[in-house]
């Protein structure tokens, strides 16, 4: 799976990220669902994190100074992510996912950004994934 990065050398946002980049890690988790005897990355398990995500982000966009409350509520998503792979719900790309996407946000602006994407990411799965 190639990385995802949000933002381009000069600071914008990629053009492709919203379309390319996330159909990109829809097929690539769909090929890690497809390939599991027991199933990892079902969209309901999937959702969750999305789900807390954009919690997360409505937060930093609604309440002024509440970021230093999500940021790490934000960072406590990456271990969520490592104990659903433990339990082997997730699958490696996905928790990669997650902790490099985490990582990439600095700032409200940049949580905007993942929780876009991972809408986009959303919408891809559903199309590649339509039943689990």
């Amino acid at each position: 799976m190639e990385k995802i990065v949000f933002r381009q050398k000069d600071e914008s946002i990629d053009p492709t990220l919203f379309s390319i980049k996330a159909e990109d890690m829809a097929k690539s988790m769909r090929k890690d669902y497809s390939e599991s005897s027991n199933r990892i990355n079902r969209r309901t398990q999937i959702r969750k994190f999305y789900d807390e995500i954009l919690r997360l982000d409505n937060i930093a966009q609604t309440r002024p100074n509440s970021w230093k409350t999500v940021e790490p509520q934000l960072h406590l998503v990456i271990a969520k992510a490592a104990y659903a792979r433990g339990r082997e719900l997730v699958s490696d790309n996905f928790l990669s996912f997650i902790k490099e996407s985490v990582l990439q946000v600095k700032k409200p602006e940049d949580l905007r950004i993942f929780a876009t994407f991972f809408e986009a990411l959303m919408g891809f799965y559903k199309l590649y994934v339509p039943k689990n």
